[in-house]
């Protein structure tokens, strides 16, 4: 006979509902973990979604993501002469506000040229852009559905493809448009201003400018060889997609990070204190039935038993309920919750240590439990 099992069936509506209370505060620490992790794979989505191995960017500045970058469009002939470079490519990027059945759309603008590297590498639905103009292919998180146009300044743009997983470090989800129609809607005028200009003769210049220049390199090139190289051009800057990726990381999203993963870390902390006086006060509810068992000879094993197996399966329990309940809810927070095997299975862990150091404070209170006691009122 199981004794733990036995005890649970006989108290079962409370324990019940004790490991529901505890799955509900494994939902949240499931969740922060989740906000963690998709905090730090939404900043890099834009960033790895070229599959580039150099970045060219304005000198001094920390572009095109952490900072303003601005560079001639015409530097991509120049990287991609270089030796090693197997193909480079011009690309703009920025958010804009679009108006789209009845609501407003904030998204986050990605100029490419087609056939070269900086567009999206795999299409989930649809086909990729084919057109020289006003097309544009969208993340699914937008709502924006193969064949529906939306307004991009004062051009409609119909959405040919769809992709998954491409926004920005705010979570503004990504739309593809050819280079030309992203260097068009960022120099947009409306009429008036137009006219304004015209008349005083002023000419754009930032039509010829982007953001930055992203090089594939041949197997076997040397990376580090390049980006010395184009650091030595006046006015540009090179970084290798490492280098890139660890300053978006440290320039943009660092503080949210350290704010979010302190909070993990007072949310856990919180929640093995919860763990251990639900545990402790559960054996100082039975102490009364533990001395009976010693007073017809029960082995301390059972007795240990009983109070680390009831520990276990608390845990077990909350930690299943937990993750169903942040499993079925992930979909619906507005930003992107990512949970790893390895981060559920850490946290188990983590559980399952909590369980039995709190068993062990029950077990110590147990053994001093006078067997006489169970003769008293």
């Amino acid at each position: 006979m199981n004794l733990a099992l036995k005890d649970i069936r006989h108290g079962l509506f409370r324990f019940v509902l004790t490991c529901f209370g505890l799955g509900l505060l494994m939902t949240v620490v499931l969740a922060m973990i989740g906000i963690y992790n998709g905090l730090v794979s939404d900043a890099l989505a834009v960033v790895k979604a070229p599959a580039a191995d150099v970045w060219v960017v304005e000198a001094g500045t920390k572009g095109p993501f952490a900072e303003a970058s601005s560079i001639p469009a015409d530097t991509r002939d120049a990287v991609a002469r270089m030796p090693g470079v197997a193909e480079a490519g011009a690309v703009n990027y920025q958010n804009v506000e679009a108006p789209h059945a009845g609501r407003t759309l904030r998204l986050y603008v990605v100029g490419y040229e087609p056939g070269r590297p900086g567009g999206p590498q795999m299409i989930a639905a649809g086909r990729g852009i084919g057109a020289s103009h006003f097309e544009l292919v969208a993340d699914r998180k937008t709502g924006l559905s193969p064949g529906e146009t939306i307004r991009l300044g004062r051009n409609r743009f119909t959405v040919v493809g769809l992709v998954e997983g491409a926004m920005n470090s705010g979570g503004d989800p990504a739309v593809y448009v050819t280079l030309a129609d992203a260097m068009a809607l960022q120099t947009e005028l409306d009429p008036a201003a137009q006219r304004v200009q015209a008349a005083r003769g002023a000419v754009s210049v930032k039509s010829a400018s982007v953001a930055a220049i992203i090089a594939r390199m041949s197997p076997g090139a040397d990376v580090d060889l390049l980006t010395a190289t184009v650091r030595q051009w006046k006015h540009l800057a090179a970084m290798t997609q490492a280098e890139q990726e660890e300053l978006l990381l440290a320039s943009v999203v660092d503080k949210a990070r350290r704010q979010i993963g302190l909070f993990l870390g007072i949310l856990l902390s919180v929640s093995a204190v919860v763990i251990a006086l639900i545990i402790y006060t559960m054996t100082m509810e039975k102490l009364k039935q533990i001395a009976t068992l010693k007073l017809i000879g029960a082995p301390d094993r059972t007795i240990i038993a009983l109070i680390v197996q009831q520990a276990l399966i608390l845990g077990a329990a909350g930690w299943g309920i937990g993750l169903m309940l942040i499993l079925a809810v992930k979909d619906y927070f507005p930003r992107r919750v990512v949970l790893e095997p390895f981060n559920v299975m850490v946290l188990a862990g983590i559980i399952a240590a909590v369980c039995l150091l709190s068993s062990a404070l029950g077990v110590r209170a147990a053994m001093k439990v006078d067997p006489a006691t169970a003769l008293g009122s």
